[in-house]
């Protein structure tokens, strides 16, 4: 008989979703970009009898990034949040006085099969810095994807 190891179904990766500044991000397909890293410090020094001895040590944590998001591209950009924040950053640039409003704050929410929220990325200080349309094929019945690349200061678990 086969001892079953596994205590909790594990996360199913269809089942999350975005939201910067509380506002939910339509048509998601996937997220990648989670996750974090801490710096290695490396150095070698020679022991009383000459042999070398290499050490590693933590330098800090790296928190910035980017995350990388795909989804349906929307039919028009007029109502778009992503696309107003994206044209209006590369529009007017980000004014040191509205790094409050030119940055924003998200999180990437994942759920169980029973929708509960079972894991939160979030991420702090994030702008949009491109956005990529899918190639258009007359070949294919697919929707029309596009890649939106997020900058952030810091991502962290919490959950």
């Amino acid at each position: 008989m086969a001892m079953n190891l596994t205590k909790v179904d594990p996360l199913i990766s269809t089942n999350f979703f975005l939201e910067v500044s509380t506002e939910t991000v339509s048509n998601i397909t996937s997220v990648d970009g989670l996750k974090m890293e801490l710096d290695i410090n490396e150095f070698a020094q020679r022991s009383t009898k000459g042999v070398l001895v290499q050490h590693k040590t933590l330098a800090k944590p790296k928190l910035a990034g980017e995350l990388t998001i795909k989804r349906i591209q929307p039919n028009t950009i007029s109502n778009d949040a992503i696309w107003k924040w994206f044209l209006k950053i590369r529009d007017t640039g980000m004014k040191a006085a509205t790094r409050a409003t030119d940055r924003r704050t998200g999180s990437i929410v994942g759920y169980d099969s029973s929708l509960t929220e079972v894991s939160r990325w979030n991420f702090t200080e994030s702008w949009p810095s491109k956005i990529e349309a899918e190639g258009y094929d007359v070949s294919k019945n697919d929707p029309i994807h596009e890649t939106i690349t997020l900058q952030y200061e810091s991502l962290v678990r919490v959950k």
